[in-house]
């Protein structure tokens, strides 16, 4: 009996566990579990050398040079003492590992293990030092060109509302919210003094679900899936967008954010024009994440995204957001 052809699979823990002990050269017993399922799938390994995380690509979401490209900068953070999750090597010198799943290749990649944990909420100290890492990762990598994705205006704002729209009646107030809000962060931009925003590495999705902290206060940075090029001060609107996204007390939230600037410009001063334009690329960041989640309806999104959670996310967190910053009425500084 043929097989069905598929879209998309997991691939089995106990399975991947043997393939990684014959490819690193791991002593036998070497345990394999899934941690996360979504745009990649993400194995912890526990071997008796230590903990590693396994990322499988889904497939045709990133090529093998794009892949290359993310692990190399990864290499070069390492080295530079940034605070990162780095690829390892097989035993014959090999980061990228190629797996027949059922609905074709799929790339792999073995990971160190960033020890600590997520945290939702930390004091204002973690965040000064977040802003800091972010800056030495963006000094070290400014005019650094990778091969791979630069974020403009269109695949920002134009290519994700194509996109929202396919789940998202046209006659809504949400759509119609949407629809004006681009328009209105597309002037921003071409209005915008766009030389006066340094441009180099972008890691494009710095917050806490990406950051694992120690007891001891340490802080490591993982998951450089979406890093390109583009303006770098598209990672400080998006930090201080979930900033915003996770703490409603204002001044908790402004206290934090002042930190987290304090930290980042000790490192890297910020332009004028890079502070002006925070908060409409901090919205060009929501508009870019539902983009994503529209396009990978079909091998992620699903479980979650409909025409309802849609709505609530615009209004809720997008609408919100704009309002508070990009209103004429508003005089609210990030």
């Amino acid at each position: 009996m043929n097989h069905f052809p598929v879209s998309s699979s997991h691939l089995s823990a106990p399975h991947l566990a043997l393939f990684l002990q014959s490819q690193y050269n791991e002593a036998d017993g070497a345990g394999c579990h899934l941690v996360k399922s979504g745009i990649n799938d993400t194995y912890q390994v526990n071997a008796s050398s230590g903990k590693y995380m396994f990322r499988v690509y889904s497939l045709h979401w990133r090529a093998i040079s794009e892949i290359s490209e993310e692990l190399r900068l990864l290499l070069l953070l390492k080295e530079n003492n940034i605070p990162v999750s780095w690829p390892l090597a097989d035993k014959q010198g090999n980061f990228i590992q190629t797996l027949n799943a059922p609905e074709g290749e799929r790339y792999g990649v073995l990971f160190t293990f960033a020890e600590g944990e997520k945290l939702l909420h930390y004091d204002e100290e973690l965040h000064a030092k977040a802003g800091v890492i972010m800056a030495r990762m963006h000094q070290l990598t400014r005019s650094l060109p990778l091969n791979r994705v630069t974020y403009t205006a269109k695949n920002l704002l134009e290519d994700p509302l194509v996109s929202i729209k396919k789940f998202l009646p046209a006659d809504s107030p949400e759509m119609a919210f949407m629809t004006a809000a681009q328009a209105h962060l597309l002037q921003i931009l071409q209005d915008a003094d766009l030389p006066a925003l340094p441009q180099g590495v972008v890691h494009m999705d710095i917050w806490f679900d990406n950051m694992n902290i120690r007891a001891d206060q340490e802080i490591t940075l993982f998951d450089f899936d979406f890093c390109g090029n583009g303006w770098q001060c598209l990672d400080v609107a998006y930090y201080i967008l979930q900033l915003h996204s996770v703490i409603r007390d204002m001044p908790e939230c402004q206290a934090k954010t002042n930190r987290f600037l304090e930290g980042y410009n000790s490192v890297m001063p910020l332009t004028a024009e890079e502070k002006r334009l925070l908060p409409a690329l901090g919205v060009c960041m929501y508009f870019f994440y539902l983009g994503v989640q529209c396009d990978r309806f079909y091998n992620w999104s699903n479980s979650f995204l409909n025409e309802s959670y849609l709505k609530r996310f615009i209004n809720l967190l997008v609408k919100r957001y704009y309002d508070l910053y990009l209103t004429e009425a508003s005089a609210v500084n990030p």
